[in-house]
């Protein structure tokens, strides 16, 4: 009857003294901190909370996945931001009366930048789907407009 009940409460104690432990060690609690801002997309702030936790204590792996995770997604947070500058670019030439070659050198240019920077990103299974979206959707626009772009 004792093993019945001891076993159980022994488990719950070992989990608390693990819980405390994670809350208490500076470095998990970064690592905690850092899971946190990554999740509500706070890239830049995720990648140094977790790179201090794993200054912190180099075998702390949530540090190391978070930290890699976090550098991932702010590639692709740039790649991005490139794309939305560049478009906009692109956008004030289409709205002249005539493209000259000048111009579509510059957008044939600006095309091929954003479909090399794409190749060189690399998703994972954690990294968020809508950053992985829409760096796609921007990739098929810039491959859509360098072909019109080359045809004309």
């Amino acid at each position: 009857m004792k093993s019945k009940i001891f076993i159980p409460a022994l488990a719950v104690f070992l989990l608390f003294i693990m819980g405390a432990y994670f809350l208490i060690n500076p470095s998990y609690e970064k690592s905690l901190r850092a899971k946190y801002y990554y999740e509500v997309g706070e890239y830049k702030e995720a990648y140094s909370l977790s790179k201090e936790a794993f200054s912190l204590d180099i075998y702390n792996r949530m540090a190391a996945t978070i930290m890699a995770q976090s550098q991932t997604s702010l590639k692709y947070v740039a790649y991005i931001e490139d794309a939305q500058k560049y478009m906009q670019i692109i956008d004030e030439i289409a709205l002249k009366e005539k493209i000259s070659d000048g111009d579509r050198a510059k957008i044939s240019m600006m095309c091929n930048i954003m479909l090399s920077a794409y190749i060189k990103l690399a998703p994972s299974v954690i990294t968020d789907e809508d950053l992985v979206k829409q760096a796609a959707e921007y990739y098929g626009k810039f491959e859509k407009l360098l072909e019109k772009v080359n045809t004309n």
